[in-house]
């Protein structure tokens, strides 16, 4: 059976930027092996997005 762990990460959109940089930031946690499966807006203090990200665990290794 796979096994999976989750990141929760959150990304506060006050700058021009941040859109980029959220980007920026997914990508690299692409590379390694993370995957977006859903990503949530909030305006809560400031209007921000979530991202959950999952990646699969290799056999035999435990999640970080």
């Amino acid at each position: 059976m796979k096994r999976f762990e989750y990141q929760i990460i959150t990304y506060p959109m006050d700058k021009k930027t941040s859109l980029i940089a959220m980007q920026d930031d997914l990508n690299a946690r692409g590379r390694d092996g993370w995957e977006v499966v859903s990503v949530s807006t909030s305006e809560f203090a400031h209007l921000g997005h979530t991202a959950f990200l999952k990646r699969e665990i290799a056999e035999g290794a435990g999640a970080k």
